[in-house]
């Protein structure tokens, strides 16, 4: 079930919201009512609710500025479904900036709150599959710190190993092995190893996937390219394998990730709901 909050200072029509419309039929239940935004921001740290809707002219605080500062508060995650008597573009291009969902118009009319429910829950599905991802997406940070200017400037990593990062810099698409190294390096491939384990905690595979992944993600996040040749781009021969590489490391699918980028960009924060 989905938690919806209401935030309207005209006690007719809030009553009536909450009381005419089939929440349970939308998978929905109220959780709380307030009248002005300030009860609604305590409202919402209380109740932490999926979706909200608010009136934009209330006492106090009107509905814009509680998005504002709900905006500047990132735990806020909610789905805002705003209620207005006001048809006025400035309204609602203020809505857009915040991140609402819907935009609707009193009287509220019963078949369009439906939909803008549906179309939230939809926001607040991928809000959440998106918090999951994050949630166990630690490694994504991990992941980061594969960067080969660390190792080369900022750490203190022999010139062997240096040279190491720069192959798998440079040749990472490519079907490549700590086998190309030996001769080069003139080292044995156990040597280069036990020397690339102790001074940056990973086996050569090891970083060379997770590099790999690193690269994956940056081209995820461009949408330019679909996931099969994302994979051959970064230098899996397998799709399969890059599939149960990347949910190793990542905690998720490339695909949810993807999902998760194609609707909300760089970062789940805008206006606090998603």
């Amino acid at each position: 079930m989905y938690k919806v909050l209401i935030l309207e200072d005209e006690k007719m029509i809030r009553k009536g919201l909450r009381y005419t419309f089939d929440w349970l039929g939308s998978e929905c239940v109220v959780v709380g009512e307030g009248a002005d935004g300030r009860e609604g921001l305590e409202k919402i740290d209380e109740l932490k609710p999926d979706i909200v809707l608010v009136d934009i002219v209330m006492p106090v605080m009107d509905g814009i500025t509680m998005l504002e500062k709900c905006n500047e508060n990132e735990n806020h995650t909610f789905s805002a479904i705003i209620i207005s008597g006001y048809n006025e573009f400035d309204y609602a291009k203020q809505a857009i900036k915040l991140g609402v969902s819907e935009y609707l118009l009193k009287p509220v009319d019963q078949d369009e709150l439906y939909q803008a429910l549906e179309r939230s829950k939809e926001q607040v599905r991928l809000r959440r599959q998106y918090n999951e991802i994050k949630k166990n997406y630690s490694t994504i940070d991990d992941i980061k710190v594969l960067d080969i200017d660390f190792y080369e400037h900022d750490f203190k990593t022999s010139n062997l190993v240096v040279e190491m990062l720069k192959y798998i810099q440079k040749t990472y698409h490519e079907k490549i092995s700590i086998q190309d190294l030996i001769k080069p390096l003139d080292r044995s491939s156990t040597h280069l190893n036990q020397k690339f384990k102790e001074e940056t905690n990973y086996t050569f595979n090891e970083f060379l996937n997770r590099y790999r992944i690193q690269k994956s993600i940056d081209l995820i996040k461009s949408g330019e390219e679909k996931i099969c040749h994302i994979a051959t781009a970064v230098g899996f021969s397998s799709y399969r394998y890059f599939i149960r590489v990347f949910k190793k490391y990542v905690n998720c699918l490339p695909s949810d990730f993807q999902e998760y980028f194609q609707d909300y960009g760089s970062g789940p924060n805008s206006a606090g709901m998603g």
